[in-house]
């Protein structure tokens, strides 16, 4: 029996992976960094992609300020963002095409579906309502604020399979966009990990990361089946 035919569950990101990538996070962090008066690229905001959300904001915080940000002074930064990305995000959300009959055929065949990513809770709950993904579409899905450290840490992936009562690693597989998606699937030993060009890492990008397939989008997950 090969790897494919072993794996319970699938352990998608969400923007960029399963969630068009439309800009709106990049366009988020400048605005609310932009009212701080903190300098940041957009190659900077970049290399921050697949990152959690608040410890990504804190990081550029202490950069800009120099010293350690005190919890008050990122708290306010991260409710900025949210309330930024959440106007961004109003009537843009939209899936990867194919993502949701992806999903669909995996649970067919008896495979655990989840959704993991870098946005807290409120703001995954947001894109869940628009996508119509709220209930009876995946089997489990963990936030940035749900877990110790965000990628390239392993933990939402591992959260995922204590969610869906998957306790063998090898038979997980991870999906995602970016660098730091492909390294936390590294870091969990999966069985198979997959990044996609669909987002934000070109492949030039992927290509130097550890990962067990590249494919245009989850549109083409089926072929590794």
């Amino acid at each position: 029996m090969n790897q494919q035919n072993q794996i319970a569950l699938v352990v998608f990101d969400m923007a960029g992976t399963t969630v068009e990538d439309g800009g709106q996070v990049p366009a988020a962090f400048s605005a609310v960094l932009e009212r701080q008066r903190l300098p940041i690229s957009a190659e900077e905001i970049h290399a921050l992609r697949g990152m959690s959300k608040r410890a990504a904001l804190a990081q550029i915080l202490e950069k800009g300020l120099g010293r350690s940000a005190n919890p008050d002074e990122v708290n306010a930064l991260f409710a900025d963002f949210q309330r930024e990305l959440a106007i961004r995000y109003e009537g843009t959300v939209a899936e990867v095409a194919g993502a949701a009959a992806c999903f669909a055929r995996l649970r067919n065949r008896g495979i655990k579906v989840a959704l993991n990513t870098g946005f807290e809770r409120a703001t995954v709950d947001l894109l869940l309502d628009a996508l119509g993904w709220q209930t009876g579409v995946v089997d489990a899905v963990v936030c940035g604020d749900e877990v110790k450290a965000g990628r390239p840490a392993p933990y939402l992936i591992f959260h995922a399979m204590e969610a869906t009562g998957v306790s063998d690693v090898r038979q997980v597989m991870t999906v995602g966009d970016t660098v730091l998606d492909l390294q936390a699937g590294y870091n969990a030993g999966v069985g198979l990990n997959v990044g996609v060009l669909s987002g934000a890492h070109q492949r030039a990008q992927l290509e130097q990361q550890p990962h067990s397939h590249l494919i245009a989008s989850v549109a083409e997950l089926d072929r590794l089946f």
